[in-house]
């Protein structure tokens, strides 16, 4: 049986949105047992925690860039969203499998922060990238590459290609992507400019697609 006839299929920035929901049912209550009577009057004028706050903003993220790829999923472009690794709470943002190969997409809404990449090191020290966006942001490019393996094991022989995908962050004008450790920092407009363009290749689009389904299931 297929995966769409299983269920529904999830859309773009579910589970965020979902945990973002859970998260804030939570602290009202913690607040509501607090105040008592006055729970209501105090949840009402309790500014939401950063900590639940930014579960929203990354399902804004994740729903913006899953709409871009809809609008351009076809035979050759098969998108899959919000797709949970196995034996993990993790979910991977968006999968696109193309002629050329696989993306594996991970969404972040940094809004108006700077995206760059700097180099430290090189002539008598060891070269290292890094990803700055208002601090050290490395450790997103691990994230993303930990997936990509992930996805590899999935689908052995398959080129795939780990994407940040950044929304309404700062670029320098005329911005190019660039790479850090081989994984691609983008934005969605460049991201969908790439992913029209990459069909030339031989990857079996629909059974590779039929396997990831499979593999990482919906969250």
């Amino acid at each position: 049986m297929s995966d769409s006839t299983e269920r529904p299929l999830p859309s773009a920035g579910a589970s965020a949105r979902a945990e973002h929901e859970r998260r804030r049912a939570k602290d009202e209550a913690a607040t509501r047992a607090a105040w008592g009577k006055l729970g209501g009057i105090a949840v009402a004028l309790t500014p939401e925690r950063s900590s639940t706050r930014v579960w929203a903003t990354g399902a804004i993220g994740e729903e913006i860039v899953g709409v871009k790829l809809d609008a351009i999923a076809s035979d050759q472009i098969r998108v899959l969203h919000d797709r949970r690794i196995p034996k993990s709470r993790a979910n991977i943002d968006h999968i696109v499998v193309t002629p050329g190969g696989v993306w594996v997409i991970d969404t972040k809404r940094y809004v108006d922060k700077r995206i760059e990449k700097r180099v430290e090191g090189g002539l008598f020290s060891p070269r290292v990238e890094k990803l700055w966006v208002r601090g050290d942001r490395t450790s997103l490019v691990t994230g993303i590459a930990k997936q990509v393996a992930l996805v590899e094991a999935a689908v052995p022989g398959v080129p795939v290609r780990g994407v940040l995908c950044f929304v309404d962050g700062d670029w320098a004008w005329f911005a190019d992507p660039f790479t850090v450790s081989e994984v691609l920092v983008l934005w969605p407009k460049k991201l969908v400019q790439l992913l029209s363009k990459d069909q030339s290749g031989d990857v079996d689009v629909a059974a590779v697609h039929d396997t990831l389904a499979r593999t990482f299931r919906p969250s």
